[in-house]
């Protein structure tokens, strides 16, 4: 009892171990070079780390009274743990608007890779196959689906305006506040009809496809956790991953500061930047696999690809279009100008039609994920990454 009671605390000392990391490289460190960044970094990872602890504690303890499905579960714990990551990136974007653009949309690429690696290590039957939520296939596949159409139509649509010198060409060719404003409020409308149709058909009951894709059960003498103690973990948990993700960003920044200072491109300092935007999926996906609680992992690794064209992009595409019309962020090209289109912008949206058209026909066909489909996920995602990174 002893050792579970200890495991269960683990995440308040590590809140108290990166709060205090944070503090010394805030107050007591002036420059901004590499002892600020790490201080930074390992603090703000290790508080991402206990606020994702304390998301799994309040996830659980509703999930139980409500009897809710664990993928459902995970799904809306991961929902929340894009907050950190829209913290960073609001600080980039006002910022650096086009980098942190680009770092929205490879933080997709990003994602779908750690999808793919996620997949080899799940249990597997006999024939070596890995069978997925029935959630997932039979909704997260459509948001796959659907990712990828969006996907190639922008890009396709960006190419035209490029081609065809709309808005002036050359240079000058753009996205303005209103693109931005009409796409981010349409894919904001998908996620907000998924999560919807997520929680009627599968909340509670339904056929379950295997052993863990089950309504999460009580433990033998385990009480019913308070709406008040879910409560406190859920507003702890959001508020940690707020200062976490801030500290992440500042950490991030120097990174990639010093990376363009060494003759880095600006992809790969945006690549990198987008791995320290999910940490907070990344780390929930982990603590909730090495606890056995496969669905709710698998949920978190599919969140943070679903979640990025639905949730994260038109939150940038909102916040930018904003920033730029209150005067925080300079327009770009023209009136209300705010994305340019370039290589680098529409080579980033246009590689994510072929990540997502893999990951749906991978999941969509049976159900499960074999080891050639394993494969051809993660060499697809890193040959995506490998591109951007060196010719975009």
């Amino acid at each position: 009892m002893s050792e579970q009671n200890h495991n269960s605390r683990m995440w308040l000392w590590l809140m108290i171990t990166g709060l205090v990391l944070v503090a010394i490289a805030t107050f007591a460190i002036a420059s901004h070079g590499w002892t600020k960044g790490i201080l930074l970094g390992l603090g703000g990872l290790l508080i991402v780390f206990a606020s994702s602890e304390m998301m799994i504690h309040a996830v659980d303890g509703y999930a139980k009274r409500q009897k809710m499905n664990s993928f459902v579960a995970g799904t809306m714990a991961g929902l929340s743990s894009n907050i950190p990551e829209l913290v960073m990136l609001a600080f980039v974007l006002m910022a650096t608007p086009r980098v942190g653009f680009i770092v929205t949309i490879l933080t997709l690429h990003v994602g779908a890779a750690a999808f793919g690696i996620y997949c080899s290590a799940l249990p597997r039957d006999v024939e070596g196959n890995a069978s997925m939520p029935k959630p997932l296939v039979n909704l997260s596949t459509d948001l796959y689906a659907a990712a990828a159409g969006i996907f190639f139509s922008l890009g396709v649509i960006m190419l035209l305006m490029k081609a065809f010198a709309v808005r002036g060409g050359g240079e000058n060719t753009y996205l303005t506040t209103t693109d931005l404003y009409v796409f981010g409020t349409i894919l904001l409308a998908i996620q907000v009809v998924a999560t919807t149709q997520l929680v009627k058909r599968f909340s509670r009951d339904h056929k379950p496809e295997s052993k863990d894709d089950v309504p999460i059960k009580m433990q033998k003498n385990e009480t019913v956790m308070s709406l008040t103690t879910i409560a406190a973990f859920g507003l702890a948990g959001l508020a940690m991953s707020i200062i976490g993700g801030h500290s992440v960003g500042e950490f991030a920044g120097i990174l990639v500061h010093r990376l363009e200072a060494a003759g880095y491109s600006e992809m790969f300092g945006a690549v990198i930047l987008s791995v320290f935007a999910a940490a907070g999926a990344f780390i929930m996906i982990g603590t909730a696999h090495f606890q056995g609680k496969y669905n709710i992992a698998m949920a978190n690794a599919s969140g943070a690809i679903t979640q990025v064209p639905f949730l994260v992009l038109p939150a940038a595409m909102i916040l930018l279009a904003i920033f730029t019309q209150t005067g925080i962020i300079a327009s770009v090209g023209g009136p209300n100008g705010v994305i340019p289109i370039d290589l680098h912008t529409t080579s980033a949206i246009f590689l994510g039609f072929p990540s997502m058209l893999i990951l749906w026909k991978a999941v969509q066909d049976d159900g499960k994920v074999n080891w050639l489909e394993t494969s051809s996920m993660v060499a697809i995602f890193l040959l995506a990454i490998y591109l951007l990174v060196v010719h975009g």
